[in-house]
């Protein structure tokens, strides 16, 4: 009966300091227009909530398939800088980044390195319970 007991207090705290997990979310810009002239890419980002971890897929930059990681929260403007593009062409993009520690913000997935710790902890408990139970086997 015991060691059911601690079973459980130790899969609460595994549980609880483990990172959370949530998906950082892949925006198209200009979705299926993509990055080219003679598109309103504000009316686009209307609506729209771009987190830090969310990332942009600009498709045709340079390769192509470009992406951009939002890595920090704030103001952030693109714009093309191929002659008149952005000035007569429209293609720009203004859009503001949230922080992940505003309400409801969701967490960005977390580092490989953190990955392996949160696994290295887990196997740390999980060795301390199978320990504990042979130990309450013997007994």
């Amino acid at each position: 009966m015991a060691f059911k007991q601690m079973f459980t207090i130790i899969l609460v705290i595994a549980a609880a300091t483990l990172p959370t997990i949530t998906l950082a979310k892949e925006f198209i810009v200009g979705d299926e227009k993509g990055w080219t002239i003679g598109f309103d890419y504000q009316s686009w980002a209307t609506g729209k909530e771009f987190r830090v971890g969310d990332t942009l897929g600009t498709g045709g930059l340079t390769s192509g398939s470009d992406v951009i990681m939002l890595g920090t929260p704030g103001r952030k403007w693109y714009i093309c800088g191929v002659g008149k593009h952005c000035e007569v062409g429209g293609q720009k993009l203004a859009i503001t980044v949230l922080s992940n520690d505003q309400w409801g913000a969701p967490a960005p997935a977390p580092s490989k390195s953190a990955k392996l710790i949160s696994i290295s902890l887990l196997q740390v408990l999980m060795a301390a319970v199978i320990t504990m139970g042979n130990c309450c086997l013997l007994n």
